[in-house]
């Protein structure tokens, strides 16, 4: 087998940060954070990502702060992470790759109990009855105000200068599946009447101004990379000329790189998977929140919905001929073909999450040939493994006593 998309393995550009190839590990939630804690698992599920092949991994879900979490169970770009951070990214670095921070703040999307919750009501863009909320018995949420949004901004600026001190590469700003920004984003959340409100414009607002910021702090020295939703898929949601407008907005804003997800974490769960969770997990978790979460989200997404290979290209094109700025197309990318297919219509990285946590190494056999198809078959229970002790792993991979052996190995390790 010969190796036949070989504009996937030149550099590219991004800002500042030039990657070796057009693969990016696109940020997965891994769960190997158990009460904030960077694990030696975590740091090696990356370094492997890069020793597959990878140009740039993305660490998912790193909070601006404590208090804007959605699990206890979560990174926090703080003071006392930098250093557990920085041997994170030096293992990455020692494999020739580069790393991204995904920065977020939950918002009103937060199970964090009252305890761990410093504000008695989560901030939103609007204010009022916090459907999420109903699973922490937080009923009602907090409209921000305009010392809230500078605050924020400062927050999110503040942990993209210490991603640098960590050795981070990049930042990604997470706008998308119904975080915070993203509750600024989408009409489903935003009921505001300000300058703030209204229209896709005035929603991409504070949204705009927290990007501005970072970019002023750390763009010389990061790439700095905004994830959103190309739509919200519901229909009260952000259609894809709403998605058109935002990538026009983050253009003009100056971002270096849009990824281009979809989907929304309660309403619309299987928009940004192209399938439906699985209806039944293994080891369900033990958190009770989250267990009354993933029901939620059952009824929310009542109809399954089947996987298909490249299920977001035909809106994603749309964005693409829309700007000229960089995009990486993310949405079931399972094989050699699929690649192709993104780069020749535009795209210019290839963002992977699945098929990267199905096998490492992926990367690397289409560089050498050796590989066409991933194995991947998108069941999903990735996804809901991410709430176990190991954190999140592929069952498919785990058959067998050698994977088991392996698995125990990783559990012992993310535990560390």
């Amino acid at each position: 087998m010969t190796q036949s998309i070989p504009q996937a393995f030149e550099p590219l550009a991004i800002g500042p940060l030039k990657l070796r190839n057009r693969f990016i590990k696109a940020a997965t939630n891994e769960g190997m954070c158990k009460k904030g804690i960077i694990s030696k698992g975590l740091a090696q599920f990356h370094a492997g990502i890069a020793q597959g092949g990878a140009a740039l991994t993305t660490v998912a879900y790193c909070a601006t702060s404590l208090d804007g979490r959605t699990f206890v169970d979560q990174a926090v770009l703080n003071e006392a992470n930098v250093a557990d951070f920085r041997a994170l990214t030096d293992g990455v670095h020692a494999h020739g790759g580069a790393v991204c921070a995904q920065v977020t703040h939950a918002g009103c999307f937060t199970f964090l109990s009252h305890d761990d919750l410093q504000t008695s009501r989560p901030l939103s863009a609007s204010g009022g009855f916090n459907k999420v909320g109903v699973l922490s018995r937080r009923f009602t949420k907090k409209r921000m105000t305009q010392s809230d949004m500078a605050a924020m901004t400062e927050e999110f600026v503040q942990a993209c200068v210490l991603a640098r001190e960590s050795g981070f590469d990049a930042v990604e700003l997470h706008m998308g599946h119904g975080y915070l920004l993203s509750q600024f984003v989408s009409p489903l959340y935003n009921k505001r009447r300000d300058a703030y409100g209204g229209n896709i414009a005035k929603r991409m607002k504070f949204p705009a101004e927290v990007l501005s910021r970072v970019l002023d702090a750390v763009g010389n020295d990061l790439a700095v990379i905004v994830k959103y939703s190309i739509t919200d898929g519901v229909k009260a949601g952000n259609g894809i000329e709403e998605g058109i407008e935002v990538a026009r907005i983050l253009e003009r804003t100056g971002a270096h790189m849009a990824v281009l997800s979809n989907g929304m974490n309660v309403e619309s769960v299987s928009g940004i998977f192209g399938s439906s969770l699985p209806s039944e997990v293994r080891k369900p978790p033990e958190n009770w929140v989250i267990r009354l979460g993933m029901r939620m989200q059952h009824m929310a997404d009542f109809k399954p919905v089947t996987f298909r290979e490249m299920y977001l290209l035909e809106n994603s094109k749309r964005i693409r001929e829309a700007v000229r700025m960089p995009l990486a197309y993310l949405g079931g990318v399972q094989n050699v073909g699929n690649v192709r297919s993104a780069l020749d219509a535009g795209f210019d990285a290839v963002a992977l999450g699945r098929v990267l946590v199905h096998d490492a190494n992926l990367i690397e056999g289409w560089r050498s040939g050796t590989a066409d198809a991933s194995g991947c078959t998108a069941c999903n229970h990735c996804v809901t493994m991410m709430y176990s002790p190991a954190g999140t792993a592929c069952i498919e991979r785990m058959d067998g006593a050698s994977s088991k052996a392996a698995a125990q190995a990783n559990l012992i390790a993310a535990s560390a």
